[in-house]
């Protein structure tokens, strides 16, 4: 079992910068990937970024260049820097990790992102 605490969100406006982290319980040196997730209302859930337990990285191509996720195993803890914010990246966004072998997800709650023009 793992649970994932995300933070960070808030509002901000149009080309602003944020910085999301995902704090989970369980060493993350152990998971195969984490990722984050966003979902705006009326829309599927959509994958942002994901980063690999090797560090590889996998964006969606209307964040790339202005989104970087990272993780710091030490703390548990992975990031999302969020620069030149826009109305359409608002949405409600969730960490999530994936044991690849056991093919099992886990979801944080989610947190705020509104970008205001």
């Amino acid at each position: 079992q793992v649970q994932l605490v995300e933070s960070g969100g808030g509002l901000v406006q149009v080309g602003g910068s944020l910085r999301l982290s995902c704090l989970s319980s369980r060493s993350i040196f152990s998971i195969n990937a984490m990722g984050w997730y966003r979902q705006a209302p009326g829309k599927q859930r959509e994958l942002v970024a994901l980063i690999t337990s090797v560090g590889s990285t996998n964006y969606a191509r209307s964040v790339k260049g202005r989104f970087t996720i990272s993780r710091d195993n030490a703390k548990n803890t992975v990031y999302l820097q969020m620069n030149s914010l826009k109305p359409e990246d608002t949405a409600v966004y969730y960490c999530n990790a994936e044991f690849y072998t056991a093919g099992t997800t886990y979801w944080g709650q989610g947190t705020q992102v509104t970008v205001s023009s």
